[in-house]
């Protein structure tokens, strides 16, 4: 139990022998600095079950503590805050309990049920971008913190490989592709994203002459020859056209290898994926079954909808007037097919932005009604969007950053920066450069995952990787300034202490150690709130913690052998818990910097 869980207990005891009154829970918050104290307990809301002056009540539990509970050594009453100081011996040895665990937060898997995390899930008419980047992180940091808090998690993603956009990449380069290929300096990716740009282009010429020749804009969008075109190649394509589904295999492919590609780069993994050509079918099915059992109904031009209006929200297209499927058919296809996949799935979470709010909520709802059980626990990690200085990006109009030249010019930033500063002059080439990736990207992970993923994100690549502030490569160097010290440590034959005897912990020390013990609490709360925004900002708060003690208490100096020994032994600690929590962020900490 933490100190929290420890007192609580003590509290609830002390109102009993007190007052004789039981007391649901305890309510804690952080003693301020101004006042003697670890831990302040909340005196008003026990006025419900305890009368009296809450000041009055507080000195009566604190007395009562002080006299009956070892860890308790002290404590002060400023109105109905009781301020408790906590005694070296408890720090002590909750520190002796942890410093040999390095996996020190996590907790071993717990549950039977496992949570399916959805990411990353693009197009195949193009390349990743800074987009797909945030979603990408996002996603791999939930599903590792959801593995680092004790759940079984499955990564997943579902590939959008089918509908009119990818048709109009294909359609674009069987037009004007002359039978161009992927090459060493073009990955496949970008080149059908290429394809979807020109599509773009030739499509507003064809409105623009419609427009000329007297057609209003809105008639000219839907009677432009390229998008019948298209239209009519997603029908040859659910129809199982052998020309035009050859194409589609070629071109998906040459995407696929290059998404792998990117992903390699970016650090991040699956266990499985779906493509929605392969679940539309599966969703097209349950439309037909929710019809019969009146889910779904039918209108005069055949399209099937579905009625939400009377749970608040609106009437929605599952199924078009042609037959064809739309995004909502394959997501309840999908979703289905997880389950039958993987029995041992009880949640799923969807990281999407927030743009697609609406369509959650109803493809929620939807499941629902068609008598899932499962589907009280979904669950959308809606995002907002991530700008650029320059402004909104728009992948059709080819005005997006890729993913690919983001992450390249991450790590060249990060070598300029290095550079100025002048540290690495000990560094081959090659390690320089593994140094610079490592520095680029972690700045780019954290800068995006530190802040609260419902809130639009400015990027902005420089400030990402100031070696100061609330940064990756700030936590990253403390990181590295710490194996300095404990290299430094294990050539002076520095031995680890086993022993509480003798250390009178400094100030800096027990804030240091109190910091530490929140980690725990941390990665639960980030589990459940699905926020990595949580753990990046913890992890500066220690590492603040620890450049203060750095800063203000001597380790390889220390008076006695014994200080030393703690010390050092404390800062690996610290380091143990900084490597965790980037872990679980996905970024990787450096040796040296």
């Amino acid at each position: 139990m933490n100190l929290q869980d420890t007192l609580e207990l003590h509290v609830k005891a002390a109102i009993k022998a007190l007052f004789q009154s039981d007391l649901e829970s305890v309510e804690f918050q952080a003693t301020r600095k101004e006042f003697a104290g670890d831990i302040t307990v909340v005196v008003f809301p026990m006025l419900r079950v305890v009368k009296g002056n809450p000041a009055v009540i507080g000195e009566q539990i604190g007395q009562y503590l002080l006299d009956q509970v070892d860890l308790v050594k002290g404590f002060n009453v400023v109105k109905g805050f009781l301020n408790i100081e906590i005694s070296d011996s408890y720090y002590l040895n909750f520190f002796q309990a942890i410093k040999e665990d390095s996996k020190y937060g996590f907790v071993e898997q717990k549950d039977d049920k496992a949570i399916m995390v959805e990411y990353s899930s693009p197009n195949t008419n193009k390349p990743l971008h800074l987009g797909h980047v945030r979603n990408v992180l996002l996603g791999y940091s939930v599903a590792e913190i959801l593995k680092a808090s004790g759940k079984k998690v499955y990564k997943t993603q579902i590939i959008n490989d089918r509908g009119i956009h990818i048709c109009k990449s294909m359609l674009a380069y069987q037009k004007f592709g002359n039978n161009e290929a992927p090459t060493k300096d073009l990955k496949g990716d970008k080149l059908v994203g290429n394809y979807y740009v020109k599509f773009d282009q030739e499509y507003k010429a064809e409105i623009a002459e419609l427009v000329a020749q007297g057609q209003s804009e809105e008639e000219a969008k839907k009677n432009a020859p390229l998008l019948l075109e298209a239209q009519e190649m997603l029908i040859k394509w659910e129809a199982g056209d052998e020309d035009v589904v050859a194409l589609w295999k070629k071109m998906n492919q040459w995407v696929y290898d290059g998404f792998e590609v990117t992903y390699k780069n970016i650090g991040v993994d699956f266990d499985t994926y779906y493509y929605e050509s392969n679940t539309y079918l599966l969703g097209k099915e349950f439309v037909a079954e929710g019809l019969k059992t009146g889910v779904f109904f039918k209108k005069e031009d055949g399209s099937v909808w579905c009625d939400l209006t009377e749970d608040g929200l609106d009437e929605k297209i599952v199924l078009r007037s042609d037959g064809t499927a739309v995004y909502m058919t394959q997501d309840i296809g999908t979703a289905i097919q997880r389950i039958k996949d993987y029995p041992d799935v009880g949640g799923m979470v969807y990281t999407v932005g927030n743009e697609q709010d609406y369509h959650f909520k109803v493809l929620f709802l939807i499941l629902k009604k068609l008598g899932f059980d499962w589907a009280k626990n979904l669950f959308h990690l809606s995002y907002g969007m991530v700008d650029l200085p320059s402004g909104k990006m728009k992948s059709r109009e080819g005005t997006v950053v890729d993913a690919d030249d983001l992450i390249q010019e991450m790590a060249v930033t990060a070598e300029e920066i290095s550079k100025e500063l002048g540290k690495l002059e000990e560094y081959n080439e090659e390690e320089k450069q593994a140094l610079y990736k490592t520095i680029g990207l972690g700045a780019l992970k954290y800068y995006i995952l530190k802040v609260d993923p419902k809130k639009r994100i400015l990027f902005d690549p420089k400030e990402s990787i100031d070696f100061q502030g609330n940064t990756g490569p700030f936590i990253q160097y403390t990181y590295a300034r710490i194996q300095s010290i404990l290299r430094k440590a294990d050539s002076n034959n520095v031995a680890e202490t086993s022993s509480n005897d003798e250390i009178v912990l400094h100030d800096k020390e027990k804030q240091l150690i109190k910091q530490l013990e929140l980690f725990p609490e941390i990665i639960q709360n980030a589990a459940e709130q699905h926020s990595p925004a949580l753990i990046a900002n913890y992890t500066y708060e220690l590492v603040k913690e620890f450049n203060s003690f750095y800063q203000n208490v001597s380790i390889l100096g220390a008076d006695s052998e014994v200080e030393k020994s703690f010390r050092v032994g404390l800062s690996k600690v610290v380091s143990q818990t900084i490597k965790n929590a980037f872990q679980v962020l996905g970024i990787q900490v450096p040796e040296r910097m």
